[in-house]
């Protein structure tokens, strides 16, 4: 075995040049495979990760200016969902199991937050208890808000965690303590820490989140409602959910069936299943272009071991007059060919993986520093690293097959009159 490792290595090192180029293609190829495959199972967990638990049976909408003149109403009517409809969804669509209104502060502009000498300007939201059950959170420090926030319209509060950062010092326990926003006090019942990158109209860790009731009198909404999340009951597509929905809101305040513009939405499922088809695509695209890379390094596999079949016809007319078989000259050369394509393929695993680790520590290192990161945990899993190397083995045995056909296609008696 030792001995005929060093008759491969021999047999390179007489064309030292072709090999090494040779092996630098086979190398590339399993390399730019590795590193796009891991690259596009990071973009997947990175985007899975962001969606967190949401539910993904929902969808979220809201009021936009008319696109088209409708029952006396003219184009471009300004218009806003109610209580009412609330109540409307909840009673006369069995298909909705549950509506989640929210409010937004968005004219408590400036510093609207007050703790003693301290004041930020952050997020002001107003939520009914389900829309945990659409985004789900965790709270490291007290509760959510619930039904007798409600009914009861409580000044509490829920904070988001930078909001506890700006207004209290590191020693201090927010729960129980009183922040005044846009000039009226609320108690600090909860912290939350988002489980998603759903954010609407802002980021959950830079926004407070009041009691829906409370917001709507003490900010004077009266009866409007910004923004509904929706999920279907179980078994049913929110994609039809949606539709029956909107089309239920459009007759109620007097707005053309066809107005695509009034209502907008986002379906949760619908991005759900855009995502599986991109993760499908991208995965698909990666292995077109890892392989054609790699194909292209195995082709000059298969050319360097014709230029050295040609180099060693002597050698081999000389093999074949001493009754070498045939299959013995086959696997002679294939087992050359495995060796450069292994041994060129395995260095490209290693550096790929190896930087794969590297990306990965920079982007925890950037995510701990607070970044934005949309690629989390890039990298290979075992039965890919292994799915290569079998590939490699394979490609390798193919690319001096033709060449080993040539060589024994020889006879003899020409062999070992050919000249080097």
């Amino acid at each position: 075995m030792i001995e005929r490792f060093n008759e491969i290595l021999s047999t390179l090192k007489k064309n030292k040049l072709r090999s090494f180029l040779t092996a630098f293609g086979v190398f590339w190829g399993i390399f730019m495979l590795i590193i796009m495959i891991g690259a596009g199972r990071g973009l997947e967990t990175g985007i899975t990760d962001g969606v967190g638990k949401i539910a993904v049976n929902s969808f979220f909408m809201w009021a936009q200016r008319t696109s088209k003149p409708y029952e006396g109403f003219r184009r471009g009517r300004n218009w806003d969902f109610n209580n009412e409809d609330i109540e409307y969804i909840r009673n006369h669509i069995p298909e909705v199991k549950t509506v989640a209104p929210r409010l937004f502060g968005s004219w408590l502009s400036g510093n609207n937050t007050i703790r003693g000498d301290r004041s930020g300007s952050f997020n002001i939201k107003g939520d009914y208890p389900e829309w945990a059950n659409i985004d789900p959170a965790e709270f490291p420090k007290g509760r959510w808000l619930n039904e007798i926030d409600i009914k009861q319209r409580r000044k509490v509060c829920v904070v988001g965690e930078k909001v506890v950062d700006e207004m209290f010092s590191k020693d201090e326990e927010p729960i129980g303590e009183y922040l005044k926003i846009g000039g009226v006090f609320y108690q600090i019942v909860g912290v939350i820490h988002p489980v998603s990158n759903m954010n609407m109209n802002g980021k959950t860790d830079e926004s407070i989140f009041l009691p829906f009731t409370t917001m709507q009198i003490a900010y004077n909404y009266g009866n409007d409602v910004h923004m509904m999340g929706i999920t279907a009951a179980e078994g049913l597509s929110a994609s039809v959910v949606e539709e029956k929905v909107i089309s239920a809101i459009k007759k109620r305040h007097k707005i053309a069936p066809d107005d695509v513009q009034a209502v907008a939405h986002i379906n949760i499922e619908k991005q759900f299943k855009q995502f599986a088809t991109l993760f499908v695509g991208i995965s698909i695209l990666t292995w077109i272009v890892g392989i054609g890379t790699l194909l292209a390094g195995v082709i000059g596999v298969s050319n360097i071991m014709l230029v050295i079949v040609k180099e060693r016809t002597q050698e081999i007319g000389i093999m074949r007059a001493i009754g070498a078989t045939p299959r013995v000259i086959i696997a002679q050369i294939i087992s050359e060919s495995v060796f450069l394509t292994t041994i060129a393929g395995y260095f490209g695993l290693f550096f790929g993986i190896f930087l794969l680790e590297l990306a990965n520590k920079g982007l925890k290192s950037a995510a701990e520093n607070g970044a934005d990161i949309f690629i989390k945990n890039p990298g290979v899993n075992l039965t890919v690293a292994v799915s290569c190397l079998l590939i490699l083995i394979i490609s390798g045995a193919f690319a001096g097959y033709i060449p080993a056909r040539r060589a024994i296609q020889i006879k003899p008696i020409d062999a070992l009159r050919t000249e080097n």
